[in-house]
């Protein structure tokens, strides 16, 4: 263009600043900018525009140098500027710096652009500042008419979820799932559950299994669980028991760990168990089915405060609610029955597992055997123990320490063979059981803990 003696322009360098700023260019940018200037032409807002976009966000002198070089030409900063530069300083995860740019928009005059909030924002969220995210988006929806895009908003979903921030989590559900209209993945979808189980927010809960459904996300123990503690949580034990029941209306087996949170709530005192047991009757009074699971986390209940006649009881009583008693809950009833060493209970219960055609399993003999080593007469203990053998089951460690702890204590010498057996097994001896024996049973400083370990 020189040596044709066309005369290039703003518009030219402009240009040539542009094809710079895409290679981030910045020193080639620069030099671009001189000759410009000793051409005799003036930059304008967009030439100082093109130079910014060549600088990387560690690069803070070159852009204050900028700065004054704009205003030196007297050209303002306007909201393309704090875009590119915010925008740049985001990206980088320079989240402090970008913060202190934004907040120059508003004393001059500014507001920001949507690239601009969308960029901080995403920003505040990827780095785990959920709270100070959806600030800012809260911030940038009320005072302008532009809306932000959905993977904003997706970004903030994930970010509160991720940090278990509660408020959050339900304006950015309500925002994403309900006002968009969107679909949330499953492992957003766990999140979401796991901060609405631990707050106690269970239409939340439920709102998320449903979208689960939408997914086409087959419900599992892991998905309807949270629903259980959240219920829980908000106080809501007759709605957490109907759970247990839909769980297995929806082929998903509940566990006494699916109802861990109502044992719980429950837990307390007689008082709060009888309160349980007077919602599995009105439940069961207003025509739903009452879960084995729900009789068996009341009786769970009632063994852990030692109080056997309640749960047995409880137990008793199963059939006017038309549940039909498990495993699980002969193995709870036997817990009961080693802590108050009542042998002659214990025997009625098995006659009734073998009634109800139940077969016991390792729970089962264990819980037998230590049964039996609670009495005077402890022969039927060996027994169970080769009967548990004899259906290919391998005793736990419990069984032979609590065999081993009575034959000591007693002076019965078969503590050898049981030792010996024990090892076989793979169980080494710990050093505490090994001190109790090397006294004869005369130190036993671990007896309250080894038992409360048994009777977990």
């Amino acid at each position: 263009m020189k040596e044709k003696g066309i005369e290039p322009d703003v518009t030219t360098y402009n240009h040539i600043l542009h094809a710079c700023a895409k290679e981030m260019l910045y020193l080639e940018a620069r030099a671009v900018f001189e000759d410009m200037l000793a051409m005799g032409i003036q930059p304008d807002r967009q030439t100082f525009h093109n130079i910014m976009k060549t600088l990387g966000p560690g690069e803070q002198r070159s852009l204050q140098e900028l700065l004054q070089d704009m205003e030196h030409w007297g050209i303002q900063p306007n909201e393309i500027t704090y875009e590119i530069i915010i925008t740049s300083l985001s990206q980088a995860g320079r989240l402090e710096l970008a913060l202190q740019y934004l907040a120059k928009l508003a004393p001059a005059g500014l507001s920001p652009t949507l690239v601009t909030a969308s960029a901080i924002i995403k920003c505040a969220a990827n780095i785990g500042f959920a709270r100070l995210a959806l600030d800012l988006a809260i911030a940038f929806e009320e005072t302008s008419v532009r809306r932000l895009e959905a993977d904003v908003w997706s970004e903030l979903l994930i970010s509160c979820a991720e940090a278990l921030y509660a408020e959050g989590i339900t304006r950015t559900w309500n925002k994403f799932v309900h006002d968009l209209a969107l679909l949330p993945d499953e492992g957003c979808c766990l999140q979401v559950l796991h901060t609405a189980a631990r707050y106690g927010l269970p239409d939340l809960a439920l709102d998320v299994v449903e979208i689960l459904k939408k997914i086409n996300i087959v419900w599992c123990e892991h998905h309807i669980a949270p629903v259980i503690e959240a219920m829980c949580r908000h106080g809501d034990i007759k709605e957490a028991f109907i759970m247990l029941d839909f769980m297995r209306q929806s082929d998903i087996s509940p566990s006494l760990e699916t109802a861990e949170p109502i044992l719980e709530h429950i837990n307390a005192d007689t008082d709060s168990i009888d309160d349980a047991w007077g919602k599995l009757e009105v439940i069961h009074e207003e025509g739903h089915r009452v879960d084995v699971t729900a009789l068996n986390v009341v009786i769970q209940a009632a063994v852990g405060l030692h109080d056997l006649q309640r749960a047995i009881g409880t137990y008793k009583a199963s059939e006017k609610l038309g549940v039909k008693p498990n495993l699980d809950t002969f193995n709870l009833l036997l817990l009961g029955c080693v802590d108050a060493q009542h042998r002659e209970l214990g025997d009625r219960l098995l006659s009734d597992m073998k009634a109800a055609d139940i077969r016991p399993d390792a729970t089962t003999y264990d819980r037998l055997v230590r049964l039996c080593l609670t009495q005077s007469t402890y022969e039927d203990a060996f027994f169970y123990l080769e009967e548990m053998k004899a259906l290919g089951m391998v005793p736990p460690r419990t069984v032979y320490e609590a065999l081993i702890r009575k034959l000591v204590s007693v002076g019965d010498v078969r503590y050898k063979l049981a030792v010996e057996e024990m090892q076989e097994c793979g169980y080494p001896l710990s050093q505490r059981l090994k001190s109790f024996i090397a006294s004869g049973g005369v130190h036993d400083s671990s007896k309250g803990a080894d038992e409360g370990q048994v009777l977990l």
